[in-house]
């Protein structure tokens, strides 16, 4: 059985992102490619985070890997703390803080966020952030548990995990859904749908999800995100968008991110 050990082990050899640039790693150009990167592919992401709206706010992120939305969040003037599992992605995140003029304004944790209060001080926070991160874990209950503890009455939690009913998935399902019958969750049981190679990723459908939060008090749950671009071009820095999916209107896509896309985004409080 794979553990959260294993998780840390696959993203220091592999920080997310961190591939995205082929500009001479942490030089300043590295680190803007990889956040232009990310927005580009990923513009649903600066919608659900708000970096602006959490100006001199205290904001825990969980799981801030390369430390693109870290800085985000800095640079709109938060007041940020950030925590990571993998301590290769954890000094690519201090490398891009300390470039952009942040080193002594984001304090950095490295460790398993299912034993949060044991490396972070408790102190209360008004926005708990963590963009798709505990669907690598063993026990996100615990990660969700240990979250607890460090929001106050008016405390926002905002989260992303992966969406059992999204497009990546459907779309194998649709190539190799006939090898076992049509099952759809013995197919995801055999079926790696997610970062390739990595030992741990949990998907959720709307009411599991609505389970694994049940001590919070819900506020949004939506589906957002599907990737139009063909990766091979991303990684040259050109963005093509998959033949099939240039042929559906801008206004009819958008309501079918809502349906299939990859991502859960759940808003909640306690």
């Amino acid at each position: 059985m794979k553990s959260t050990e294993d998780v840390k082990k696959y993203w220091d050899s592999r920080p997310c992102n961190a591939s995205s640039s082929k500009k001479e790693k942490l030089s300043k150009e590295y680190f803007e490619e990889t956040e232009i990167k990310k927005y580009i592919t990923e513009p649903h992401i600066p919608e659900f985070a708000e970096f602006s709206k959490w100006s001199g706010k205290k904001v825990l992120e969980i799981g801030c890997g390369i430390g693109v939305d870290t800085v985000s969040f800095a640079k709109y003037g938060a007041q940020v703390t950030a925590v990571e599992l993998s301590e290769e992605s954890l000094k690519l995140a201090r490398k891009r803080a300390e470039l952009r003029g942040f080193k002594d304004k984001i304090r950095f944790y490295c460790g398993n966020a299912e034993e949060l209060s044991k490396f972070v001080p408790i102190e209360k926070y008004d926005l708990i952030y963590s963009f798709g991160v505990i669907h690598h874990s063993e026990t996100p209950e615990k990660i969700l548990g240990e979250i607890k503890k460090y929001m106050h009455e008016k405390s926002i939690l905002k989260i992303m995990i992966y969406y059992k009913y999204g497009f990546p998935a459907l779309r194998l399902f649709i190539k190799k859904g006939h090898t076992v019958l049509w099952n759809y969750s013995k197919f995801l049981e055999k079926f790696h749908v997610g970062e390739k190679g990595c030992p741990i990723v949990k998907k959720y459908s709307r009411k599991s999800a609505k389970i694994l939060f049940k001590d919070f008090k819900i506020k949004r749950i939506s589906v957002d995100h599907i990737f139009i671009y063909e990766r091979k071009k991303v990684k040259e820095g050109i963005y093509k968008k998959i033949w099939y999916l240039r042929m559906i209107p801008k206004s009819a896509f958008k309501k079918l991110e809502k349906i299939i896309g990859w991502h859960l985004l759940i808003e909640a409080g306690i």
